[in-house]
């Protein structure tokens, strides 16, 4: 029989029988060297067609203790509890993968066979440095919606569910532009990632139009903070941003990062705006809103960059960028020019009827404006009935 690719069970049947007229070959003969060239040809053939599985786990896991006499207690240095182990080797919880990095080193048992791929020769590191994020607050916040069980299960599959979670950027990672914190605070960089993936995958569930780039142009942006004016003026705005192909999100902060809004791309390149309403004020939330479309408008050319934002503190920003988003917002709020001839005219305190007057003859809302003027004053103790506390919140929730 002449060597040949394998390629039917009779080609197979027929190398077998061939090979055995090979088996007492001479040592450096001829035939020897196609003893072997058939024995690769079949042994290429049974991979393909009669693939060996792996050893199942735990019937490993239970070799391993008969050869090295090990009792269920030894396992839980690896596993975890008593009552782990008892479960593990009762099939009734699955290994995770620090488990399986555990017994593959303290044991040496196969990484391919825990892990259950073929030629897997090392439990991989992982991805996610565990104990800087906020894991117990991303749980009771909801941001593993996947995952059913408790706050300890959870804990115990901390690896599996981060990696989970953090897919949604698909690969991409983000440049953050972070302003200094007005609470003179750094700002966590890794709740803030985390924050990130959850307001994106947030942001995937929202069924939007295709976006248009550079689609919103001043006429949207004037009738934009018309909305303002009206009792539902934040989620007509949302409305409105979801209609042009934006995604937008409400999402809580996590502690440490002193966030009141955010603005990047999706892996996609779909826009997307996340607000905090760490300050549940219609001023807050107007001004934050504009200076995330100023980002969106002048900066986010790039979809791996990704503004964070406290715009409390949107009178001290140290960032050319963050400057050029506080002048966009505030001149689109009011212009320079109405806000200046106003101000002349009022030279003294001015009263709450002559901010209804202006808020009323520019349609919009009077927080906008008594907002502004705590700001521009300094004084925060002034207007503090006008500002929309404690609304916004409740906005949302009823939509």
């Amino acid at each position: 029989m002449k060597p040949k690719i394998i390629k039917t069970e009779a080609e197979y049947e027929e190398a077998l029988a061939h090979l055995e007229t090979l088996m007492e070959a001479e040592p450096g003969s001829f035939q020897e060297e196609e003893l072997e060239l058939f024995a690769m040809l079949i042994d290429s053939y049974e991979r393909e067609h009669f693939p060996i599985e792996l050893p199942d786990p735990i019937a490993a896991i239970q070799f391993r203790m008969e050869q090295e006499g090990l009792s269920r207690k030894d396992l839980e240095q690896y596993i975890g509890s008593q009552s782990k182990v008892s479960e593990v080797l009762n099939r009734k919880r699955p290994l995770s993968i620090g488990m399986i990095r555990a017994l593959h080193q303290g044991l040496g048992i196969p990484a391919e066979v825990l892990l259950q791929e073929e030629g897997a020769e090392e439990v991989p590191s992982p991805k996610y440095d565990l104990k800087k994020y906020p894991f117990t607050e991303m749980f009771n916040q909801g941001y593993f919606s996947f995952f059913n069980g408790k706050l300890q299960d959870a804990k115990e599959a901390k690896e599996e569910l981060l990696d989970r979670f953090f897919s949604v950027f698909q690969g991409l990672t983000f440049e953050k532009a972070m302003p200094r914190s007005s609470s003179a605070e750094k700002m966590d960089e890794f709740a803030l990632e985390a924050w990130q993936a959850r307001a994106l995958s947030l942001a995937e569930e929202q069924e939007l139009p295709p976006y248009t780039p550079n689609s919103l142009d001043e006429e949207d942006l004037k009738h934009l903070i018309k909305l303002s004016a009206f009792d539902e003026g934040p989620d007509l705005a949302r409305k409105f941003l979801q209609k042009n192909g934006i995604a937008f999100v409400i999402l809580k902060n996590l502690p440490h990062t002193y966030l009141d809004g955010a603005c990047f791309k999706s892996p996609a390149e779909r826009p997307v705006i996340g607000l905090t309403l760490r300050h549940d004020r219609l001023d807050n939330f107007w001004f934050t809103l504009f200076h995330e479309l100023a980002h969106l408008n002048l900066h986010l050319n790039q979809n791996n960059f990704a503004f964070f934002d406290d715009t409390e503190s949107h009178g001290q920003a140290h960032d050319k960028r963050e400057k050029e988003a506080n002048d966009f917002a505030s001149r689109h709020l009011i212009s320079d020019e109405i806000w200046k001839k106003w101000r002349r005219s009022n030279k003294g305190i001015v009263s709450k009827d002559e901010i209804f007057i202006l808020a009323n003859d520019l349609g919009i809302s009077p927080a906008i404006i008594a907002g502004r003027l705590r700001w521009e004053t300094g004084d925060y103790v002034k207007y503090s009935t006008l500002l929309g506390n404690k609304v916004v919140k409740n906005i949302f929730q009823q939509n």
